[in-house]
């Protein structure tokens, strides 16, 4: 059913996400075609707050900023997963694997590959941050609007 506190925490998630994919882009190598990185990432936080974060809305603010952790550690989570499969497939589209065992195996090698990169202070400290904002307002949209 729609709330308000899904609303506000999709709408919240999806700008933090392409918060996160501007500061995410000086980090990946010279030449990367992002093509449409911001937008697949919104879009995944904009499901992740309606859906993780939205319905776990409403049981007080301690509970809500951990809803905004465990939300942004979701969109991470899942942004990492639909990066490295369609990377993953990029480059099966170019026959770099011997079958589909070893394409699906280099899922995980490409994620944490990827997930090195990005550990970097700015985007821990921006991520703690806006988590708990997140959260915050989360809740407060949740208490406010019933």
């Amino acid at each position: 059913m729609p709330t308000a506190a899904r609303l506000v925490a999709a709408l919240l998630l999806a700008a933090f996400a392409w918060i996160i994919s501007d500061m995410v882009r000086p980090l990946m190598p010279e030449g990367t075609a992002f093509g449409r990185f911001n937008f697949v990432n919104a879009f995944i936080g904009l499901c992740i707050g309606w859906v993780a974060m939205g319905s776990r809305a409403g049981r007080g603010l301690v509970p809500g900023i951990n809803n905004g952790i465990t939300g942004v550690a979701l969109l991470f989570i899942w942004g990492l997963a639909v990066h490295s499969s369609m990377e993953m497939f990029r480059l099966a589209m170019r026959n770099r694997y011997d079958g589909p065992l070893e394409a699906f195996t280099s899922i995980f090698l490409i994620a944490s590959e990827f997930g090195l990169m990005i550990v970097t202070a700015p985007i821990i400290l921006t991520s703690v941050a806006g988590a708990v904002v997140i959260g915050c307002l989360t809740e407060f949209a949740s208490k406010r609007w019933r």
